[in-house]
């Protein structure tokens, strides 16, 4: 997969959040959560106008353009909530997170700016270039959208059921086109064209012939995919209150997090047991049985949405922001890094794989396309 290069003019203006949240945060009438979302909300269009503006032939041909610009300074807004949170600057954010959106001052609020703040940037740099170019990046968008989904599934739910659901502000409701975007815009990702392969029909019918057992990276993700199924289950059961002994210990030994009142570990090992335990079995039985065309593209989606929540989960397991008695205990940290690690890793190898050598995975070419195929070669 190709990684088109970064858009300069975005990264440039990105940056003016800078000073702009340094000048807001010194204006006093932003005292009240309903100046700081009318605020908030202004900024946000008068940046829109700005891009497009600057940017209107690009927006002419892909208007998710002014979607990663807009999206792209976002995440250095949220890049500063983290580094302001964690003590590495002062006086940018204050008021957005006294007023504004309380909740991002939690252990799991940290965590989704830092990822904003880093792996989203770079996304939304790396797709608008790639739109500079006249290139595509929809490896790229389906990554980006999993990961996007993956963190609104989470934090808008863990706001209302947690116990900053007495916290929201008017602010909360500019994250209403945050759950609107990502359904546009996956709509257009996915209904981009996919990168041609290099797989003869020849190559396609030789490679669904091999039985898994004649496929030792495919038996090992289906290892790995019953495990990840197994762990994702119980994990689910132990936040849903699992009178077992299994589960009494391992949530107050080794995940005390998932007891934290702030009910983002909750949602999130739900979300992962209704979305991602479905999605596990499916991808075994696709690298079982050849043909699924679909697996390369949903691979990338739950590797994108996977890193994300094993990202935040992980930091805010670990983070002063959480009390200590919820956070995971010293002698439990080996266990504790190498489970959730390998659970972060797994999807993406799945989805290396499947972008890799995607023979098996395509459809069963036509015999005439084959018997033509043999007598050209």
């Amino acid at each position: 997969m190709d990684i088109p290069p970064l858009a300069g003019k975005i990264a440039a203006l990105s940056l003016s959040a800078l000073p702009v949240s340094y000048v807001l945060n010194h204006v006093s009438a932003l005292s009240h959560p309903l100046w700081v979302a009318l605020m908030s909300a202004l900024i946000l269009v008068l940046l829109f106008v700005a891009i497009y503006s600057l940017s209107h032939s690009e927006i002419s041909y892909d208007p998710l353009y002014a979607v990663f610009a807009v999206f792209a300074f976002t995440s250095v807004v949220d890049l500063i909530i983290s580094l302001q949170e964690d003590g590495y600057v002062v006086g940018f954010m204050e008021f957005y997170t006294k007023e504004g959106e309380p909740y991002l001052r939690t252990a799991h609020g940290i965590f989704i700016c830092y990822w904003d703040g880093t792996v989203h940037y770079l996304l939304y740099l790396a797709m608008a270039g790639a739109i500079c170019r006249r290139k595509r990046y929809r490896n790229l968008g389906l990554y980006w959208l999993g990961s996007f989904v993956m963190s609104i599934l989470v934090f808008l739910p863990g706001n209302i059921l947690g116990k900053y659901s007495s916290e929201i502000r008017p602010a909360f409701f500019l994250t209403i086109p945050y759950m609107l975007v990502p359904c546009w815009a996956g709509m257009r990702v996915f209904n981009q064209s996919q990168v041609p392969t290099c797989c003869t029909p020849n190559m396609v019918q030789e490679e669904q012939r091999k039985g898994l057992l004649q496929r030792p990276a495919d038996l090992a993700l289906v290892v790995y995919l019953a495990l990840a199924g197994f762990f994702t289950l119980f994990r689910g059961l132990v936040v849903l209150d699992c009178p077992t002994d299994a589960c009494f210990v391992y949530i107050y030994q080794y995940e005390p997090y998932l007891r934290d009142p702030v009910a983002y570990p909750k949602v999130q090992m739900l979300v992962y047991m209704f979305y991602v335990l479905p999605f596990y079995c499916l991808a075994t039985y696709a690298l079982i049985f050849p043909g699924c065309s679909w697996l390369p593209d949903w691979a990338l989606v739950f590797a994108g949405a996977v890193g994300q929540a094993q990202f935040s989960h992980m930091g805010a397991s670990l983070h002063l922001r959480t009390p200590f008695t919820y956070r995971v205990p010293e002698d439990a940290w080996a266990c504790f890094f190498v489970c959730n690690l390998l659970y972060a890793l797994g999807p993406h190898l799945l989805a290396y794989r499947c972008l890799r050598r995607p023979a098996f995975f395509l459809r069963p070419p036509p015999q005439g396309s084959l018997a033509h195929h043999k007598k050209q070669h």
